[in-house]
């Protein structure tokens, strides 16, 4: 038996191909270098999701936009109670009240979804009015003028556009599989996806990101990095934003990220020298793993450039989970669309460990 089905092959798929060893991320054929900061959102979610559906548009843009506008009226359900949760609670609330069913219309729905009910969450939560969405504009533009009430700079969105594009999608990790099963149900889109986000939800899933920010912000400054780092490990905690199952050597989501990142500061003013902070922090943790951990393959992971590229689009670290789940709803749908043409009801077998009855004398 593998613990945590380590090395268990549990589906065959056209979709996503992570090399661990040599650090890779393939994308319906495409590696994340040819793909982050060059493809849109729409772009890669057409990719993500030919021959799945019969009726998919040569451009998604002007559906998607649709889409958008469609489900803004579930952000009348908004309430006190809702408000009250973390924002990925009352998003996936929000979601729930999305009809199920597996077709077109379905995953353009739950698509715009994290992106409409994210936005209007955050401005709630802070006293401000939700903002209807503008279909005209590209998705990861519009999702930063609901969240902010203005139109972003062009860095800026090209900033989102490529998280987006890179959390898209990542090989059969725990929210997918979760998707996936809950798919190979005949359950439908929405309970697949509702599921995607519960699974992302947790802290050693897409709940890391948040943290980084914290850890940031406690060492405060470059010389404070070491100390800070050893003290940490020395407590046993986790090192946020180091570390992966998979990648046995640097995360490349990372790289397309710190790219992006670097890109938003040179075109803007945002953030000045937070870059180099974050450089001198990584570089520090960096070193003292490989001191500490010489035989673990501790490098950094997409978590580590997903906060300060979040944090630099003035997402709040409560939100960040949302924003990871409006880039990685196109692969769960991916998934759950390919699970149901060509595979069966996902039924593993487990190991029964525990006590046998007593036999009668």
């Amino acid at each position: 038996m593998s613990d945590g089905l380590e090395g268990v092959v549990a589906a065959d798929t056209v979709l996503s191909d992570v090399d661990g060893q040599a650090g890779r991320l393939i994308i319906r054929g495409q590696s994340l270098d040819e793909l982050a900061g060059r493809a849109t959102y729409e772009e890669v979610m057409r990719l993500l999701w030919d021959g799945f559906f019969d009726d998919l548009p040569a451009e998604l843009a002007p559906a998607l936009g649709a889409a958008r506008l469609d489900v803004f009226a579930e952000v009348s359900a908004l309430d006190t109670g809702l408000l009250d949760r973390t924002p990925i609670e009352a998003v996936r609330a929000l979601t729930a009240r999305l009809a199920d069913g597996d077709d077109l219309a379905v995953a353009l729905r739950l698509t715009a979804a994290p992106a409409v009910f994210t936005a209007a969450v955050v401005r709630a939560q802070a006293g401000e009015a939700p903002i209807r969405p503008d279909p005209g504009l590209s998705h990861a533009a519009d999702t930063m003028r609901m969240l902010r009430g203005k139109a972003p700079s062009r860095a800026e969105a090209d900033a989102l556009d490529t998280y987006l594009v890179t959390v898209s999608d990542h090989g059969l990790n725990a929210s997918t599989f979760a998707a996936r099963v809950i798919a190979s149900t005949r359950a439908g889109l929405t309970s697949a996806v509702l599921g995607g986000i519960s699974a992302l939800k947790g802290p050693l899933h897409g709940g890391a990101p948040g943290p980084v920010i914290e850890m940031l912000d406690d060492i405060g400054r470059p010389e404070n990095a070491r100390a800070w780092i050893e003290n940490a490990l020395e407590h046993g905690e986790r090192l946020m934003g180091f570390g992966h199952r998979v990648y046995r050597v640097r995360d490349p989501r990372a790289d397309a990220l710190k790219a992006a990142v670097r890109r938003l500061t040179e075109a803007s003013d945002i953030m000045p020298g937070r870059l180099a902070f974050a450089e001198a922090v990584e570089a520090a943790a960096l070193a003292i793993l490989k001191e500490r951990k010489p035989n673990r393959p501790l490098d950094t992971n997409v978590e580590f450039y997903t906060a300060l590229l979040l944090e630099a689009l003035a997402y709040p670290p409560s939100a960040f989970t949302c924003v990871f789940a409006t880039g990685r709803v196109a692969g769960w749908i991916a998934h759950a669309r390919e699970q149901l043409v060509g595979g069966r009801l996902i039924r593993p077998q487990s190991h029964y460990i525990g006590p046998l009855p007593l036999r009668a004398a």
